[in-house]
């Protein structure tokens, strides 16, 4: 990774200073325009971004009350700092385990400074609502009176179910968030877009939070590098999970959500125990050097765990039939595979 970031170093490249410098101005200008915005922030990260955008749409409305879907990385992953560092109120909307609709919106009666709305949905499966449903809900939060902020991870991975540009899909939103390291391989870093005099009240609040460091270039070059690459492969690695995903529906003790996928990740369930089936994927791993996962994650039933499949380049590279092949082995119980299922359980 050091070597390919000092091979895509131009020679006469200038590091940023506290948030300053043409390398920077730059990405942010070119993800700006890439999104529909008027302007764009470099972040170091996506957590930072996100509790800045709603800090200042709740500054602008007069509200502190925001909505989310129940699986939100604000909810789940941030130790409530949206309430404990902004002092934000927030109502979950629609069931846990399906897509956020206009109904659950509309149930909501409290005055709202924003919806977040994630595209696609990681903790379901990597699910997408249809353009029209999506349409629907950001106009039923706008007559509202509500700010709207996408939570766009991976959006990358979204605009090929759609069709249709990341510009226009942000369009529909007043802020976007945007990863650079899940989806493109970036070290880490985020980018947060909105019109001009938002972005520059969020470089306050980039200070405020810490995240003016004295220079952010080795996260700027990771992100122009994986922006560059691998922004383009988004429809091959959603067309192999499809391939993938139509034939692993064939395993018996195998699940996939959503079914066909609807990005280049799904989630598959299989059925058995958990340290078992992590125990013959790391000794596939081993035998035959195809990694499939590390662990499982575990589901509200004891005998079903949880994989998150995602396709990258390393799924691109191998054949369908050998990521089957991989599956099958794992699910299936081969002795010479089982033997040592214990030497995980330490």
């Amino acid at each position: 990774m050091l070597d390919e970031l000092a091979a895509a170093t131009p020679a006469d490249f200038v590091a940023d200073v506290y948030g300053t410098g043409d390398a920077l101005a730059a990405f942010e200008a070119r993800i700006a325009v890439e999104l529909g915005k008027e302007a764009a922030i470099f972040m170091p990260s996506g957590t930072m971004a996100q509790q800045i955008a709603l800090r200042i749409w709740s500054e602008r409305t007069g509200r502190t009350t925001i909505a989310f879907h129940p699986t939100c990385h604000l909810e789940i992953h941030e130790a409530r700092a949206y309430s404990l560092l902004h002092g934000l109120r927030a109502l979950t909307c629609g069931g846990p385990g399906n897509l956020l609709t206009v109904s659950d919106f509309t149930a909501l009666a409290d005055p709202l400074a924003a919806l977040l709305v994630e595209l696609p949905q990681r903790e379901i499966g990597g699910q997408l609502p249809a353009w029209s449903e999506l349409e629907a809900l950001c106009a039923a939060a706008r007559e509202r009176g509500a700010k709207l902020h996408l939570d766009g991870a991976r959006l990358w991975e979204a605009a090929p179910h759609y069709g249709r540009s990341h510009a226009e899909i942000a369009a529909l939103f007043d802020s976007v968030y945007v990863s650079f390291y899940k989806g493109l391989g970036a070290i880490a870093g985020a980018v947060l877009a909105s019109d001009a005099a938002t972005i520059a009240e969020a470089r306050v609040w980039q200070h405020r939070h810490g995240g003016r460091l004295v220079a952010l270039y080795p996260l700027l070059i990771s992100a122009r590098l994986g922006f560059e690459r691998n922004v383009g492969k988004m429809s091959a690695y959603r067309d192999r999970a499809l391939e993938i995903a139509m034939r692993l529906v064939e395993i018996e003790g195998l699940d996939i959500v959503p079914d066909p996928p609807q990005a280049n990740m799904f989630h598959a369930f299989l059925r058995g125990d958990k340290f078992t089936l992590e125990a013959r994927a790391h000794d596939f791993a081993r035998e035959h050097g195809i990694f499939t996962f590390a662990r499982l994650a575990p589901t509200v039933r004891p005998d079903v765990q949880k994989w998150e499949f995602v396709v990258g380049d390393a799924t691109l590279e191998l054949g369908v039939d050998d990521v089957v092949a991989a599956v099958r082995a794992i699910v299936g119980f081969p002795a010479t595979i089982a033997r040592r299922a214990d030497f995980f359980r330490v």
